[in-house]
């Protein structure tokens, strides 16, 4: 019973040290004592009471991402009470395991449009690469819907996502150049359309892990996620490279100061929701993440527009996640995860870092190492902020960063 609900957290997308408490927790209501081991793709337990000990060990599974299913693996082991058997117990797991989706692929597609188009403006882009980043978004989540349903190599599906995405993309905004609209901020728009192959969940999950002490299991779900962001890189690169694209970072579009931070709420409320809807949150989850997204990467905004740099607006953004999650989380019964990682992703440097591996592939070594500083320094505060806001927000440490 413990591996089960073990693994089934794991390959819903928890991290290892909610997942530890978890199992911990209802060890002892079933009367033993634990000691959990945990990584990225195994997971051990070992009970003991007077007289009995035992041990056991599983493999995980495939890695995916269901906020819905972590929430709903929570609360059973939370409610577990006397008299439970460990028939029922199986029965309670198989049933969450197979429950259908909160939403279908259609809506997911469309969610992803928007988000694409969302960030093409936060990135600088116009109408026009916006209109071109939500048919490429659209389009390369379609076609990683279909591999999925196929069960085909998730790295060699991001690389053919990335392709897809940012090729339409390409085709749609030079259908929209020779219609007479100006395309004048392509890199803008052509970033944006692949922003959703960012592995946000693992990467954020795993520097979770890392704050708590949880090393084996961060270290391999953070090999993940570089591996699949260096797979979505290298796609990136192969279009890159066919059509000629220079990925210059563009300057935000001139607009009336407070009409820039309406759209900003705006872009970063659909961002962060849509990303919730793909992590299969459930609907106000969906709403809270968007409500969170709003107040924190506006929040990093608008400390950039007042002339600080990335890495500290970054690092306030995060803690403003970090706090108002905690205190969302408590009112929604959710899990704290589901609602920090949308809202979070949409702050991941990843123009930056598909930038830096591009501009190594091309030989450019010096604006390389300068890219992967940005990102570096901006990843490590988003860290940074979390376990600030771990440290300072009350009854944290008690409860569980996520």
């Amino acid at each position: 019973m413990l591996l089960s609900l073990g693994a089934a957290m794991l390959r819903a997308g928890s991290t290892a040290s909610r997942t530890r408490e978890w199992i911990e927790l209802l060890a002892a209501k079933l009367g033993f004592e634990a000691s959990v081991s945990l990584s990225f793709d195994s997971i051990a337990v070992s009970v003991r009471r007077p007289g009995e000990a035992t041990t056991a060990v599983r493999e995980v599974g495939p890695p995916a991402v269901n906020a819905a299913r972590i929430g709903a693996l929570e609360h059973l082991a939370g409610a577990v009470g006397p008299g439970l058997t460990a028939h029922g117990l199986a029965a309670d797991l198989a049933h969450i395991e197979s429950g259908r989706p909160q939403y279908s692929g259609p809506q997911i597609t469309a969610a992803i449009a928007i988000a694409s188009a969302a960030f093409a403006f936060l990135n600088g882009g116009s109408a026009v690469e916006m209109t071109a980043a939500a048919i490429g978004g659209g389009a390369g989540q379609a076609l990683r819907a279909w591999f999925a349903r196929r069960h085909v190599n998730q790295f060699g599906v991001a690389a053919a996502c990335a392709i897809a995405a940012s090729g339409v993309y390409l085709v749609t905004a030079t259908l929209a150049a020779h219609l007479g609209l100006a395309v004048a901020r392509l890199p803008a728009g052509f970033i944006a359309s692949v922003l959703f192959l960012v592995p946000g969940f693992p990467l954020v999950a795993g520097l979770f892990d890392l704050l708590h002490n949880q090393t084996t299991a961060a270290v391999g779900r953070l090999a993940y996620g570089v591996m699949l962001l260096l797979a979505v890189a290298f796609g990136l690169s192969v279009v890159v490279a066919v059509a000629g694209i220079e990925l210059a970072r563009q300057p935000p579009l001139v607009l009336a100061y407070p009409v820039t931070l309406l759209w900003r709420a705006v872009a970063s409320f659909l961002a962060a929701s849509a990303f919730a809807i793909l992590f299969n949150s459930v609907r106000w989850t969906v709403l809270a993440a968007g409500a969170v997204a709003i107040a924190a990467n506006g929040l990093r905004l608008v400390l950039q527009d007042m002339g600080m740099i990335l890495a500290p607006a970054t690092f306030f953004g995060a803690l403003a996640v970090g706090l108002i999650a905690l205190l969302v989380h408590r009112w929604l019964d959710v899990p704290r995860i589901a609602i920090v990682v949308p809202a979070i992703v949409i702050m991941v440097p990843g123009f930056y870092a598909f930038e830096m591996i591009v501009l190594f592939n091309r030989g450019q070594v010096l604006e390389a190492v300068q890219a992967s500083a940005a990102c570096g320094f901006a990843v490590g505060a988003l860290a940074m902020g979390l376990a600030a806001a771990r440290l300072v927000g009350p009854g944290w440490k008690r409860n569980g960063v996520c």
